[in-house]
């Protein structure tokens, strides 16, 4: 059986990639998140690659950007009435670190966001990949990835450094009067409030 290709993109289609290997076409079915991350055509991809044969369909290739990918798809196959295309899906929408963290958290609707799969198959998977090693890394049990992912408020001492340094000082001073400043008022301090106080700094 096929566990890995490496080779030229030939095509990429909706639902499949055409790996040229030597000369040789690989039809293969994957993710769409691993079909967005294949190089541009003509250049080498490395897939890992599950083997599957069925008397109605044959032999057929399906394709994962990492061996995590690959395994949880086999992982996800296990379960009574998930199918190629159901845990395709789920991949889709979850990363193998973030299927494990929606499974430690018991958090079905995370898995019920993949096309296709419904509460009560939702419920199954959340279940029976409990005590399942999906991934090989940590995993994390805090807020949803889209909430821990919400970027961090800038901090104002850049912008305040950049003010005074526009009003003709020194960087190396705007620098060190801003800094001054932020460590006396605190990590809630306000742009105005640290140029106030750098401005106050440098005329004494």
């Amino acid at each position: 059986m096929i566990g890995r290709l490496r080779g030229a993109v030939a095509e990429v289609g909706e639902e499949e990639a055409l790996i040229d290997v030597m000369g040789v076409g690989y039809v293969v079915r994957c993710g769409s998140r691993t079909l967005q991350r294949l190089p541009a055509l003509g250049e080498e991809a490395l897939l890992h690659i599950e083997s599957q044969w069925s008397e109605s369909a044959g032999l057929r290739l399906y394709g994962f950007g990492t061996r995590e990918d690959r395994k949880a798809f086999v992982l996800l196959q296990a379960i009574q009435g998930v199918g190629p295309k159901a845990a395709m899906a789920v991949l889709d929408v979850l990363s193998p670190a973030e299927l494990a963290s929606a499974v430690a958290r018991e958090d079905k609707a995370a898995v019920g966001r993949a096309s296709g799969v419904g509460p009560k198959l939702a419920l199954r998977i959340v279940t029976e990949l409990k005590d399942k090693p999906i991934t090989d890394g940590p995993v994390f049990l805090g807020a949803p990835a889209a909430v821990a992912a919400a970027p961090a408020k800038p901090a104002p001492t850049g912008d305040a450094v950049a003010a005074l340094m526009g009003l003709g000082v020194a960087e190396v001073n705007a620098r060190r009067v801003v800094e001054a400043a932020a460590a006396k008022l605190g990590d809630e301090a306000t742009v105005q409030a640290l140029i106030k106080a750098g401005l106050q700094e440098l005329g004494r």
